[in-house]
């Protein structure tokens, strides 16, 4: 008899919903303290994760989840270059 695979879950910082790892966008911290999109899921530091929506990623700036998963202030630059970077994204699927 076959084992079910587990799925590993996680919950958006947006939406507050559980998904499916490998359907959310990893916004990660690296060692050095910079904040950044990991669209493969395999950068090194502190992870976060976010639907692949812009919407999402905005209530996440309003509730300023991000801030709370990394304990830090994140600049609106980073919030403005992690917005593009994920329209841009979204427009080459």
């Amino acid at each position: 008899m076959q084992k079910v695979k587990k799925i590993p879950q996680r919950q958006c910082v947006g939406c507050r919903e559980m998904k499916d790892k490998k359907s959310l966008l990893r916004v990660v911290k690296s060692p050095e303290g910079t904040v950044s999109l990991d669209f493969v899921g395999k950068k090194p530091g502190r992870g976060a994760y976010v639907c692949h929506d812009v919407e999402c990623l905005k209530k996440a700036r309003k509730s300023k989840a991000l801030e709370r998963a990394f304990s830090t202030a994140i600049p609106p630059e980073v919030y403005d270059a992690m917005e593009a970077e994920l329209e841009g994204q979204n427009g080459q699927e």
